[in-house]
This record gives structure tokens, sequence and C-alpha cells, in this order.
């Protein structure tokens, strides 16, 4: 099975330079993805109806789904989906149509909804919901539903961040290595 990135209405993805884009995974439309960033299996990216941007170094694991809200007489800008650098995006985890800044971790079956806005260096707690328009302030870790905020981040917490996006940049590029 190969991987299906493919255009819609005229919009075709903008994949950077080393990324790793597993076979089961599905890139739609209006999406650019930053140089050293991966998208591991069954990932759903979407972007039919409004943009996705994805920065570099980031990695978007198992199952996860990536929408946008289209632009409406409800919400005539829509909300794209701005995904930061060295971010990473836990298993199965969904985000539609909000903006996660740089160094984050979005937990394990976490949801993050429309213009919801997640400040750099931020851990969203597994299973964790962010209702639309929720604003996570830098250097903290928010879990719950809805989200809450917990405590700060520890230093060592803080640093796990660039750890995370560094180790995924490792793994992906053995995987491109050695996965045909």
């Amino acid at each position: 099975m190969t991987s299906k990135i493919k255009g819609f209405q005229g919009k075709v993805p903008v994949i950077g330079q080393r990324v790793y884009v597993d076979n089961s995974a599905v890139i739609i439309g209006d999406v650019q993805i930053g140089d050293d960033s991966s998208i591991w299996p069954t990932a759903v990216i979407r972007g039919d109806m409004h943009s996705i941007i994805i920065g570099a170094r980031t990695s978007i694991q198992d199952g996860s789904v990536l929408h946008i809200t289209h632009k409406s007489h409800y919400n005539p800008a829509g909300y794209p989906l701005d995904i930061g650098s060295e971010v990473t995006i836990g298993h199965k985890a969904v985000l539609h149509g909000c903006t996660i800044q740089d160094r984050c971790l979005i937990g394990i079956g976490a949801i993050v909804m429309d213009g919801a806005v997640v400040e750099e260096e931020v851990m969203v707690a597994a299973g964790c919901l962010v209702p639309p328009g929720k604003h996570l302030k830098s250097g903290h870790l928010y879990k719950g539903n809805p989200a809450k905020i917990a405590r700060p981040l520890s230093e060592k917490e803080r640093q796990y961040l660039r750890y995370s996006a560094d180790n995924y940049v490792k793994l992906k590029d053995q995987y491109l290595e050695t996965v045909s």
C-alpha cells in the first residue's frame, strides 16, 4: 500500500525535505509539512476546505486526525489548522481548526477544538479535551475535560519537549533509511 497524498480542488500537499510519511497515512489538499517531520501509520491530514500547516521537526503519531473548520456564514474566516515546529502529537489525537505553537506535546487521545490556541511549551495530557476558543498559556500542563491548568512545567519537562522532537527526528531518519 502506498501513502495517499493527493490534491483537492487544485490544492496539492507540499511536503518538506527529509519527511517520513507512512504508507498508510492520508494527506489531502491544502497541506504544508515542514522539513524533518514525520507522519506515522493511519494518520489523516485533511486540508480540503481550509489550510493545514505543520512546522519542521513535528511528529504526527499513529491514528491522529487533523482537520479544519471551513469558511461559512456561521464563521466567515473559518479556522485553519496551524501546528508549529518541534511538536509531538500523540497517538489518536484529534486537532480541529486550532493553533498549536512550537515545542508542545499533545497527549494520546487528546482533542483540541476549533479556534483553540495552545501557546509554546505546553503539555496537554492524554485524553484531555480543549474546548473551542480555549487559550492555553505557555509553560503549563493542562488536563481534564474540559482542559484546566494543572501546574507549571518543570525545567526537566520543558527539556523533554525538545528531546521528544529530537527523538522522533532520529526515528524517522531510521525509517527513511530502512523502510520502503
